[in-house]
């Protein structure tokens, strides 16, 4: 069996798919995306195609290394999430030729289902009182809202104020019991990072997350003497390599990695393992589409550390196109009680709909952040 065609399509709301065909028909998808860079994702796809056509879809830690070592350069979101997308796909094949489940061939499930959360509030985090109700009637037992608009290096009480006043209305409408994750979003400089997880530290957050940019992961540190909080970081760190000075450190509870950005299943399962070593969670980064998802999801189902899964149902991100539109049954992600089961199908679990994608594809899309500014005019983070 060799690997005979890659396919790429750019379809609504902001998702890049992968399809892979070996020659003796097999077919696995891949969802490799960076969020507003989807068409130089694209590019690196299409550049490494040409260490894939004609090789064994089953070598998938050779193909793996290959692609990583083989350009000199590595690591980063590009290539990263090039290759992470890359290696779904092959994983994908690889379940349907074994007809297992991907989780099945790393070493089994140690779970049946698995817990996950929902965004509220936006961008500009608003509203969040009643969003957070609308989950609760759904079903959902956790959600994850920004903390901030806008803040700079040093800024108001003001705002602080607006993210507690905030923070406090979900509380009320969920009560003790409803777990509320609040995302920094790396928005928030140091010197503001430790108000804030002091201040929030009296309304018991799931975790902080991403409380200062990734750069400045040496913050983190400091941070924690304001808080009991879990502190949770990993978006936008890249193979295991990007995580080791991270969890030597012992600095962080939770580590985030994406299945889309991060190098891939087996590399996030070889993350979440080291995490385990040190006694940290795995709640893998998310907000993305159902081959991202159901990637994920393999991974949660053999990961004992893993507590929480992010997905993307209803994110605002989601305008026009949503999580289960491209899935010929959508009933492959069971939610019930503010869980999700793990997919039982061959592969990733999921059937695409393919006539859908093509259909899609041709409307596209050009997602891009918005660029926002500080009242002086300097560039914000978003």
């Amino acid at each position: 069996m060799k690997i005979r065609t890659l396919e790429l399509f750019k379809v609504p709301p902001r998702w890049l798919f992968l399809k892979i065909t070996t020659d003796d028909g097999l077919v696995g998808w891949g969802e490799p995306v960076v969020e507003g860079r989807a068409d130089t994702v694209k590019t690196a796809v299409e550049e490494l195609s040409t260490y894939l056509i004609g090789q064994n879809p089953l070598r998938i830690e050779d193909l793996w290394q290959v692609m990583y070592r083989g350009g000199f350069y590595r690591g980063g979101p590009i290539l990263t999430s090039a290759l992470s997308g890359i290696e779904q796909a092959l994983w994908d094949i690889k379940g349907k030729y074994y007809n297992a489940p991907v989780y099945e061939l790393l070493g089994g499930a140690c779970r049946d289902r698995i817990r996950v959360y929902n965004w509220i509030g936006g961008d500009r985090p608003s509203d969040v009182k009643d969003a957070a109700l609308k989950q609760i009637e759904a079903g959902f037992t956790a959600v994850k809202m920004n903390a901030t608009e806008e803040l700079h290096f040093i800024d108001s009480f003001d705002k602080v104020q607006e993210v507690m006043d905030r923070f406090a209305a979900v509380r009320e409408a969920g009560g003790a019991r409803f777990d509320i994750g609040i995302d920094f979003h790396g928005r928030v400089h140091k010197a503001m990072a430790k108000i804030l997880a002091k201040e929030l530290e009296p309304y018991r957050p799931m975790f902080i997350e991403e409380p200062v940019l990734p750069e400045n992961n040496e913050a983190l540190k400091e941070i924690a003497k304001y808080t009991s909080a879990p502190i949770a970081t990993g978006e936008r760190m890249y193979t295991r390599w990007g995580f080791k000075d991270l969890l030597q450190q012992g600095i962080v509870d939770i580590i985030q990695p994406d299945v889309s950005h991060a190098g891939g299943i087996l590399e996030t399962r070889k993350i979440a393992a080291m995490a385990e070593a040190y006694d940290i969670a795995l709640a893998p980064h998310c907000p993305l589409g159902p081959i991202a998802l159901a990637a994920c999801l393999q991974v949660d189902a053999c990961s004992p550390n893993a507590f929480i899964q992010e997905q993307s149902l209803g994110i605002h991100y989601n305008q026009g196109s949503d999580l289960l539109d491209y899935l010929l049954d959508p009933k492959t992600f069971d939610y019930k009680d503010g869980f999700v089961s793990i997919p039982q199908g061959p592969g990733l679990g999921v059937e695409v709909n393919e006539e859908k994608v093509r259909e899609m594809a041709r409307i596209g899309h050009d997602w891009k952040n918005p660029v926002w500014r500080h009242e002086d005019g300097t560039v914000a983070e978003w």
